[in-house]
């Protein structure tokens, strides 16, 4: 079976994403000492007090939301669901050939970002989550790894393009 430029642009992308977030990962286990309830770890100051990298294993999903669910729900809410919706959206990519490339980019991205989140839950049992930004009150984000960043990316993009298109229309 040969793969057409667009579905090798899409598996590219994916793996890019997965590649990228899952290097970042190994990074920060290998070289930072990870937070625990009973002792904070280590913090590296990137930026002084604005962005900074730490090592925290995240056993639920976007900001810890979950990681207080019996097991049950967990695997199904943070493992099963996940990969099925992930699935879908991927037949969706895959076969609307009227999507143009910063949609496939975004999707690809969402998909991407959301693989390798879930890799983490199934092999490690938790998300390894490593950077966080504090603009002083400005701007203040909870601790999150690429994956999330690609994901989060994928989703302005949606969500900029939608506004584009309604104004098309309009």
């Amino acid at each position: 079976m040969k793969l057409s430029k667009r579905s090798i642009y899409i598996i590219l992308i994916i793996v890019l994403t997965i590649a990228v977030d899952q290097i970042s990962k190994t990074l920060v286990r290998a070289s930072i000492e990870p937070q625990t309830d009973i002792q904070q770890g280590e913090r590296i100051s990137l930026i002084g007090d604005a962005f900074i990298m730490m090592n925290v294993e995240n056993t639920g999903a976007f900001l810890g939301m979950g990681s207080d669910l019996n097991p049950t729900l967990r695997l199904i809410f943070l493992l099963i669901l996940p990969i099925i919706v992930l699935g879908f959206v991927l037949r969706y990519i895959l076969k609307d050939k009227s999507l143009d490339n910063l949609s496939l980019f975004a999707f690809s991205s969402i998909i991407g970002g959301g693989i390798a989140n879930v890799f983490d839950r199934i092999v490690y049992g938790s998300v390894t989550d490593f950077f966080f930004i504090d603009l002083g009150g400005v701007f203040k984000t909870g601790i999150f790894n690429m994956a999330d960043l690609s994901v989060t990316t994928g989703m302005i993009i949606l969500v900029l393009l939608s506004f584009k298109k309604k104004k098309v229309t309009e």
